[in-house]
């Protein structure tokens, strides 16, 4: 079996790429990525032997070079993870979220399009596109109930509205072409590998040069976490029995507010790597002005996906995250690689 990833290098895309290689036999694995700043090859190191991972540095907006990929390799199907993904950056610049998130979309789409209309056989018959979206794009949530597949669309910010224009290319092509689609909406992701400038890597590092903890308004906006290991299990899942047409929400029941994932954060460090001071990582949390349109409360309903395919997580939010911190904590070194002058963890998404 032959699979295009897209976004292969990125977090969730080099975690997929990881595992696949690591458990799934007889299959080749093409990963496409454009490597910006958020995509890196050292997170895929512990593939770069394998004969089954072959990594193609293409930007998914080139449809030429893209409908090359499908002619030379012709998979079997397409993992379609190749996104900008970091709300505060889509406020400071939204025009990268148009660009990959929609034209890229629509360019892959596209190309998938003319590749599986001209096949046969088995190729035409098991073709299936995954689009691998956010639960961002049904916007925030009241103090009670989750969303659902059948959840109505409303982003807040401009990268939850990519995605969900995104998503509704995707269905389109389904609709319109009868391109065999399947999506899925999966809540925060965290764990090794993922770039600093999200929540919880950039609370552990933060805290580590003893700087402070900047907690968005009061703290109390509440997502809904999901281990990265957790999250490409299911979407392997989805791929192996999903149906095209249908969505799945992943979520593995985790909420917690943004206050509290920092609070246990730093109970973590206070008995990793204790303060030479003494004190504990709780002070250095500092609350500052809220985000622009920052959704109060995510929370995912991942009955389908259990129900129907099988998927439950393995890891808690407790267990997830002890693993993160401890990854975080020996592999530094990595963290000041990636962080090479283009982010140096300053805040993002203030308007002014």
């Amino acid at each position: 079996m032959k699979i295009f990833v897209t976004g292969g290098a990125g977090f969730i895309g080099s975690a997929l790429v990881r595992q696949l290689i690591a458990e799934v036999d007889q299959i080749d694995v093409i990963n496409i990525d454009n490597l910006t700043y958020a995509g890196n090859l050292e997170s895929l190191e512990s593939v770069s032997g394998s004969g089954r991972h072959h990594f193609e540095r293409v930007d998914v907006r080139d449809t030429k070079a893209i409908s090359r990929l499908f002619g030379r390799y012709r998979p079997d199907a397409v993992i379609h993870l190749a996104a900008e993904t970091h709300v505060d950056r889509s406020i400071d610049g939204s025009a990268a979220f148009i660009q990959t998130n929609v034209i890229g979309t629509y360019s892959m789409l596209e190309c998938a399009r003319e590749y599986w209309t001209s096949s046969s056989g088995d190729t035409k018959t098991d073709f299936r596109f995954l689009h691998v979206s956010t639960d961002e794009v049904f916007g925030s949530l009241g103090p009670t109930g989750r969303f659902s597949e059948t959840s109505s669309y409303c982003p807040s910010s401009p990268y939850a509205a990519s995605k969900a224009a995104a998503d509704h290319l995707v269905r389109a092509w389904l609709e319109t072409y009868d391109l065999p689609v399947i999506i899925t909406n999966c809540s925060n992701n965290f764990g090794p590998f993922q770039f600093p400038e999200k929540l919880i890597p950039l609370m552990i590092l933060t805290a580590l040069e003893e700087k402070d903890l900047p907690i968005y308004g009061d703290g109390k906006n509440i997502r809904d976490w999901l281990y990265v290991e957790d999250h490409c299990r299911a979407i392997r899942a989805v791929l192996a029995a999903g149906q095209p047409g249908e969505s799945y929400n992943i979520g593995a029941n985790s909420e917690r507010t943004n206050l509290e994932v920092v609070n246990q954060l730093c109970a973590l460090l206070d008995g990793f790597r204790p303060r030479k001071s003494g004190k504990s990582y709780r002070d250095l949390i500092k609350f500052v002005r809220d985000r622009p349109g920052h959704d109060r409360r995510y929370a995912i309903d991942p009955s389908k996906v259990t129900n129907d395919l099988g998927w439950k997580a393995r890891e808690t939010f407790e267990s997830g995250l002890q693993k993160t911190v401890q990854w975080y904590l020996a592999n530094t070194s990595w963290c000041e690689r990636v962080m090479d002058g283009n982010y140096q963890g300053e805040r993002l998404g203030v308007i002014s």
